[in-house]
Formats: C-alpha cells, sequence, structure tokens
C-alpha cells in the first residue's frame, strides 16, 4: 500500500493500528524515513492506505510517546532526529548492508548508542534560536563599520565590557575590559597561557580532564596531581617547584565537590608565598542548583589569579567564545601570543554576545537551562533510589553531570552494560592522572544528563538503570 510515495506494509497480522506502527517503525529503521522527514497527515494517510482516521492517528500518538516521532504546532509529525540515526548508524555497521567497514562484528559486539549520556554536552536543542538571532540584529544594526574590519585580539571592547560588568554582578569577579582577552574557549586559552607563564610545572587535580593535561604536555609543561576529595583540591599538597595550579574550584571536575573556603584562602596564600599562579576553570559555575553559587576566587586576589570561562555549556561549543581575565602583568604577554589579529572568535558572535548579555537575554536563558538541569538531576536521583539504590550520586547539585559512586569493582561491568543497552556513558577512572596515588574515590560512572532531548530523557534514564542492575544488581 501507499503512503505519501511510501510503501507501508500493512500485511502483519493482528490490528491494522499494530500493523502501520510495525510498517513506520520499519521505515525508519531501513532509511525510507530518514531523520526530520514530514509525515502526511492523518486524514490523507488513512485515504491512501484505506484506513481509518482514527487509527493513523492512534499510531502516531504511540510513535511521539515511544520517541520516533515528534509533533508540534505548525510544524507536523515528523520522523525524530535522535532515534532514527541510532537505526541508521546499527544498519551502517551490520555485515551485508554494503556500508559497513572492513570490523567484523561479534556477537558480543555493543548496540549501537541510542542514549547519549556523556558529561559536558548541553542540549543543542535548547539553544535560544530566537533571542539570539534578536540580538544578532541588534548588534549588527549597531555596530560600527570598524567592528567588520581588521580585529583586536584582545576581542572586541563591546563584549569585553559586557563581560566585565557581567561576571561582576554574577560571578564576583575583579577586572575591567582592559584585562580581558576573548579565546575560543579553555583549550585555547590553556595553549596561550602556557607560552605566557613561563614555568615548567603546573599542578593540575588528581581528577580531572585528560584532554587539559596533554595540551599543556605538548606545550613543555609537566602536570604533576594534586590529591582531591570531598572538599575540592587539597591545595596543601601543591607539588614543591609547581609555577601554577589549575582548578575548578566552583564544581570540581568531574567529582563534583566545591573548593573548601579555607582552601580558597589556602591557594591564594601559596600564590603570594611563591610567586605563582592560580588559573581558575570556572567550569559549571553558573550552574549550582542547591543555592547561590559562590563567587569566583579570582575576587579574592585578581593579580594572582588567572581566571577562565566559556558559553560551552551555557549556550553552545559551537560558539567557540571564551574569556580570561586576566593579573595585569600578564595581559601584554598573551596578546603577544594571541597575534596582531583576531583568527578566532567571529566578530558578529562576540557583538551577538554582548548584545545578549547587556539586554538580559543570558541571564533569563541560564535560569531556564537551571530550571531544566536541575529537574533532569533530581529524576535521576529519584530513578536511581527506586530501581538502584545501591548506587547514589555524589557532589553537589551542580552542573551538567553527576558521579554515580559504584560497588567496588564494578565499574568496568557497568560501562560494558550501559554499551548493551546502548548508553553512551563514561567511568570516573578515565579522568584519573595517570601519576596520582591510590584512588581516593570508589568506582564511579560520570553521567551527563543535559545532552538528550526532553522526549528521550525519561527512556534514558531507564536504559541507565537497567545497565546498573544489571551489572551491580538492584541492591548491591
Amino acid at each position: 500500500m501507499l503512503g505519501n510515495d511510501l510503501h507501508l506494509d500493512l500485511t502483519a497480522a493482528g490490528s491494522r493500528r499494530a500493523a502501520l506502527i510495525g510498517a513506520l517503525r520499519e521505515a525508519v529503521r531501513d532509511g525510507r524515513l530518514a531523520p526530520g522527514t514530514r509525515l502526511p497527515p492523518y486524514r490523507s494517510l488513512a485515504a491512501d492506505l484505506g484506513i481509518a482516521r482514527n487509527t493513523v492517528a492512534d499510531a502516531y500518538t504511540e510513535l511521539v510517546a515511544e520517541g520516533w516521532l515528534t509533533a508540534r504546532q505548525g510544524s507536523g509529525t515528523r520522523v525524530a532526529e535522535g532515534v532514527a540515526e541510532a537505526w541508521l548508524t546499527a544498519r551502517r555497521d551490520r555485515p551485508g548492508t554494503g556500508t559497513a567497514d572492513a570490523r567484523t562484528l561479534r556477537a558480543d559486539a555493543p548496540a549501537a548508542v541510542t542514549y547519549d549520556l556523556v558529561q559536558g554536552k548541553p542540549d543543542p536543542g535548547a539553544f535560544p534560536r530566537g533571542a539570539w538571532l534578536a540580538s544578532a540584529r541588534q548588534a549588527l544594526t549597531r555596530a560600527p563599520h570598524e567592528a567588520l574590519g581588521v580585529g583586536d585580539p584582545r576581542g572586541r571592547i563591546e563584549l569585553r565590557s559586557a563581560l566585565s560588568a557581567y561576571l561582576a554582578r554574577v560571578r564576583g569577579v575583579r577586572t575591567g575590559p582592559e584585562r580581558i582577552v576573548v579565546c575560543s574557549g579553555t583549550a585555547h586559552a590553556l595553549r596561550l597561557l602556557a607560552r605566557v607563564v613561563r614555568t615548567g610545572t603546573w599542578a593540575v587535580e588528581a581528577y580531572g580532564l585528560p584532554f587539559h593535561r596533554g595540551l599543556l604536555a605538548e606545550a613543555g609543561v609537566g602536570t604533576p596531581p594534586v590529591p582531591v576529595d570531598d572538599e575540592g583540591a587539597r591545595v596543601g599538597e601543591i607539588p614543591a617547584g609547581a609555577g601554577a595550579v589549575l582548578l575548578t574550584p566552583a564544581h570540581q571536575f568531574p567529582t563534583g565537590g566545591p573548593l573548601h573556603p579555607e582552601r580558597r584562602a589556602g591557594v591564594l596564600e601559596w600564590a603570594r608565598r611563591s610567586g605563582g599562579i592560580v588559573v581558575e576553570d570556572d567550569y559549571d559555575g553558573e550552574f549550582r542548583y542547591d543555592r547561590r553559587p559562590v563567587g569566583a576566587v579570582q575576587g579574592l586576589d585578581p593579580e594572582r589569579t588567572v581566571f577562565l570561562g566559556s558559553v560551552s555549556k551555557s549556550l553552545s561549543p559551537a560558539l567557540r567564545i571564551g574569556w580570561m581575565c586576566l593579573p595585569t602583568a600578564l595581559v601584554d604577554g598573551v596578546v603577544a601570543a594571541k597575534g596582531e589579529r583576531e583568527p578566532y572568535a567571529s566578530a558578529v558572535e562576540q557583538l551577538t554576545l554582548a548584545d545578549f548579555l547587556d539586554s538580559g537575554a543570558y541571564d533569563r536563558h541560564v535560569r531556564r537551562m537551571r530550571q531544566r538541569h536541575r529537574q533532569r538531576r533530581d529524576r535521576l536521583v529519584t530513578a536511581l533510589s527506586e530501581r538502584v539504590p545501591s548506587v547514589r550520586v555524589t557532589g553537589i547539585a551542580a552542573g551538567l553531570h553527576a558521579v554515580l559512586d559504584l560497588p567496588a569493582g564494578t565499574e568496568t561491568a557497568a560501562l560494558a552494560a550501559a554499551a548493551r543497552h546502548g548508553v553512551a556513558v563514561e567511568g570516573l577512572a578515565s579522568y584519573r592522572h595517570p601519576d596520582a596515588p591510590a584512588p581516593t574515590h570508589p568506582d564511579g560512572l560520570v553521567v551527563g544528563y543535559a545532552t538528550p532531548p526532553e522526549r528521550l530523557y525519561g527512556a534514558a534514564l531507564d536504559a541507565l538503570c537497567s545497565a546498573l542492575a544489571e551489572a551491580v544488581g538492584p541492591r548491591g
């Protein structure tokens, strides 16, 4: 039978509704209904197939509930992006489809990824397109002609001024536009600082991003570990000879504890005594849910601290906009290292972000995302307590991820079970510094709860809990 030039086989046993649901699922699986394809209205498809309109409506409703389709006012019913892509990926990798590579898939190979719970990635669908477009129009209307010429390596003055005001108000940062340098993100900032903060050793937290340690190593910088516990980095144990220390004080990444007030004071005392620099990565600084965010360490001593931030978690990593709030002594060196021209962040996007900040649209967006992320974290905690109470969420209520404390020796099994259930997630061990002493944290999973679209989040939690119950048992 034909529906909108698409062959749907309704000869399967059972009701017409069940046959239509099965036929539509199969059309998605084999690629005849591509992600984003708009399906015909109920009445049209019912007429083409010779079945009741209500039968089509019920089938669409069921597939929307399952996450195969999406339905929005004014946009009609369409094939969902995430689920369809997962099936197409699985199909490409199956032997005999003509598109798989030379790998031979074993019978025990993990299922295709259906649910992305990898940390650090906001839901792309949550980007505030309308508000951003309004700011882009306003910014371009007001921009002087020279804004579209050769860029200042420090970044547009409009953005640096807006950041200075915003960071003072929200994060307690003490700076001015002349001490802010715009960059393309934290990694770019670290590469520049490694060329300017001339020391052979940066102490880093014993748990952190391997990528950051790697780029420092590429710059010839040693990265000895500083132990971490529930109160953040143990700054009294910064290795001798370190000329800088890289910290995530607001929400230690990935273990989740804030830097204790005594340790905040202690690391600045270390910097004054040793002549070192504190590099403060404000990871998740805007996203705390149990109380107001604690102010930045930088506000206590702006001349001994470099404050790093970006919009990669709050808006989108695709914007490639970050910033450094620098001690006066480092500004010229960083600008020189960056180069005479601005080759990284688009001037138009910088101007847009400046308006987005000044207009209050950024504050409104962050408040909305705080509410959404808190609700998602709460749902994760509730699901685990009901289905796998032996697994608990650790750390403060903040950020875009949570660490799940697993029974000893079960991390590898939990990762394997998650893969079998189509869940992409990471183990805590992958973030541990290779030179760190015996682990101070038990086995764990680092679960990002921000990425899945809302229609898939419940199913993602269900799959994660099923995997954990399989790996550790519902009671541990």
